[in-house]
């Protein structure tokens, strides 16, 4: 930690040289008006939070709105089917807070009557809710002061501060708690938590920040430098492999493509997906010895490539007539056969849901 960071940490008047600046830059330029800004309760700012957990305010809107509808209340969540949730989430990607959302609202419902609970310990201890979340469903809705630590705000205090070291790193982030902590003020904490959010998406961005709007361009070491751009320090580069694989799209006389549902844990968890193929088997083997289906006409469709976290996957997809199945398919729990013309609600990773779109026109 650096001397200028000591300095700040043992003195508490520093903490204007952000807090009034920024609270009076949000009270003319901050974002008011989002939907979950409206009728604000822990419930809709949990799910906002969620959604916006590596995902862009703007793609966030129309699946908050979406989901509310359906999803009004915790209860109404608790007491849905795990399809039709995963059905809502579909299409925002990192399926597992779909789950944790799903998982939680029951938890709610169990262990606090179906109220949200205001304890820190408690809200962290749901599923899916770390302590940067925690702190902003309780600073916005409780006004309690709790510092939060998403990429917006890791962003904005490394330029601020020219802080050297990946943002992730062990020692960096618990540098980052001790400013963000010291940082957040005693009084308007919802505002703030608020403004230090919006600095980081609106002006403070990644690639083109506006330092000439910012309120706190006098005091940012990385514009003093001529660099912000250099902070926050990138992740160290892995190389990220590419894992291939052949997935059928098994279509039926009636219009019908069958899916399989995946394990819960895991990429694309609980989502209804295509029959993969292992790489020691043919189409045709795989498809009668496990799946009971006698293969008729065969094309093998343009290949595709979806990007996870840590690799790759490049899909081979192959559309095959059904010539004939057994009935123990259609009776598995696990398996779907899936009505083009009339699809069902049920949770589908995007690229296979652009897969299904594209076989049934």
């Amino acid at each position: 930690m650096t001397q200028a960071h000591e300095k700040l940490l043992a003195n508490d008047i520093e903490n204007t040289a952000i807090a009034l600046p920024l609270l009076h830059w949000f009270d003319h330029y901050g974002r008011k008006s989002l939907p979950w800004q409206r009728n604000r309760n822990p419930y809709r700012v949990w799910v906002s939070e969620i959604m916006l957990q590596q995902t862009q305010v703007t793609a966030v809107i129309p699946f908050f709105i979406r989901f509310m509808e359906k999803f009004p209340s915790i209860q109404s969540l608790a007491e849905s089917d795990t399809d039709t949730v995963m059905h809502y989430w579909s299409g925002l990607g990192y399926y597992a807070r779909a789950r944790n959302l799903h998982k939680a609202a029951n938890r709610i419902v169990a262990d606090h009557g179906g109220i949200f609970p205001q304890q820190i310990d408690q809200v962290m201890a749901l599923p899916g809710i770390g302590r940067s979340t925690a702190g902003a469903i309780l600073a916005f809705c409780m006004n309690q002061r709790h510092p939060i630590l998403d990429g917006n705000v890791k962003r904005v205090f490394t330029r601020y501060f020219a802080i050297h070291g990946y943002p992730g790193n062990g020692n960096t982030e618990k540098t980052l708690w001790k400013l963000a902590d010291t940082l957040t003020p005693g009084e308007r904490v919802a505002d703030y938590t608020q403004a230090i959010m919006d600095l980081g998406a609106t002006l403070c961005t990644r690639s083109k920040p506006r330092c000439p709007d910012c309120p706190l361009g006098p005091g940012c070491t990385a514009l003093a430098q001529g660099k912000p751009t250099s902070y926050p320090y990138p992740k160290p580069k892995k190389h990220k492999p590419l894992k291939s694989v052949t997935m059928l799209l098994l279509h039926n006389s009636t219009d019908q493509v069958l899916l399989v549902k995946r394990p819960p844990s895991g990429i694309w968890g609980g989502l209804w997906s295509l029959p993969e193929v292992p790489e020691e088997s043919t189409d045709s083997h795989y498809a009668a010895e496990q799946l009971g289906i006698r293969l008729g006409a065969q094309k093998e469709l343009d290949p595709v490539r979806h990007s996870f976290t840590h690799y790759d996957l490049l899909i081979r997809p192959v559309l095959c007539d059904v010539d004939a199945c057994v009935d123990r398919v259609m009776d598995a729990e696990q398996y779907l056969w899936y009505n083009l013309k009339h699809p069902q609600m049920i949770g589908l990773p995007a690229v296979i849901s652009k897969l299904l779109t594209a076989v049934a026109h």
